[in-house]
């Protein structure tokens, strides 16, 4: 039996609506609790936004998935049993509610640094542990090394990387979902041309939740991601990097794996130059600043939604890319 191409489109549909219906019940929760960002230093607006993104986003993956299972118990969506995406779903769906796991932690993480500003090592942590939780549910990079405490150790790196990346990148309206938008669709797409439909329809899912929360932040802002939305984003597109697979037999070039990092090309160039940049002037890496590729663009004249609209034409550049 062929894959139900429609589960695509249910997927960026209902991952689209799912957010952008769920954000005005969010942002008026945010702004009942306190949840809200006031202004302040290296603040552009002039009263209180609230933080209402991560919630809103988190809501426009779990919402489909959930009327998706219901669905497919009482039989309204037929999906195949057998074939690839039977085969893939055996052997996904223990890691993908790892993953729906983990993508609530971050969340939860970022709540409670929206919420108590936690120290960075406490955040730190946080991240660590459950990218730990991640990688030892088999969801793991391994580079052609056949070493177990190697891959955990990459994947955890490269999970906290990633996080890290996208959070020092939401830092102007829109820039941060944007880029998790293109990115997701980059793997969504390079998962459903090799063949493998239920990560393919996982990060498209992720695509369309992200891009729904973008009417609402872009250009102009009536809520923000915040560290809740930014951390869900990073882990996100973290851990789609690692569903696919790139190499195998019918596609044999070693080279193939580095397509993520040509995907996440700009946010992750961002971050090496930032965290160098402190490092030579000797302030905390984790300290914030205004020496983000999208502040120097600004300060080149550029307007701020232009320089987001051209940093997203960067990433989409180089995600394009990595199709060929």
């Amino acid at each position: 039996m062929s894959f139900p191409f429609n589960v695509y489109g249910l997927a960026i549909v209902g991952g689209w609506l799912a957010t952008w219906l769920s954000l005005p019940l969010w942002r008026a929760w945010c702004r009942r609790t306190g949840l809200v960002d006031d202004p302040g230093h290296r603040k552009i607006h002039t009263e209180p936004v609230p933080l209402a993104g991560g919630l809103a986003v988190f809501t426009g993956m779990v919402v489909p998935l959930m009327l998706g299972a219901l669905a497919v118990k009482f039989g309204w969506l037929d999906l195949p049993t057998s074939g690839a995406f039977g085969h893939g779903y055996a052997r996904r769906a223990p890691q993908l509610l790892v993953v729906l796991a983990g993508a609530l932690a971050m969340v939860v993480l970022g709540w409670l640094d929206d919420k108590h500003e936690l120290a960075p090592r406490w955040k730190l942590a946080g991240q660590v542990t459950i990218a730990l939780a991640v990688a030892a549910s088999g969801v793991r990079v391994t580079l052609f090394v056949p070493s177990l405490a190697f891959s955990v150790a990459l994947t955890v790196l490269w999970i906290v990387t990633v996080t890290n990346a996208l959070n020092f990148l939401d830092n102007m309206n829109g820039l941060c979902a944007g880029l998790g938008a293109i990115g997701a669709w980059c793997f969504g797409i390079k998962a459903a041309v090799a063949g493998q439909y239920l990560v393919a329809a996982l990060a498209l899912l992720a695509a369309a939740a992200m891009a729904g929360f973008l009417p609402y932040n872009f250009p102009r802002a009536s809520a923000f991601l915040g560290d809740a939305g930014s951390h869900l984003v990073g882990f996100l597109l973290a851990v789609l990097a690692i569903l696919p697979d790139y190499y195998s037999s019918e596609h044999p070039a070693r080279t193939a794996v580095l397509n993520p990092l040509l995907i996440l090309a700009v946010p992750l160039g961002d971050l090496v130059w930032v965290v160098i940049l402190r490092w030579r002037l000797g302030r905390p890496v984790y300290v914030g600043d205004t020496n983000h590729v999208s502040h120097r663009l600004v300060r080149r004249g550029l307007s701020k939604s232009t320089a987001v609209l051209l940093i997203w034409l960067l990433a989409a550049a180089a995600g394009a890319l990595a199709f060929w």
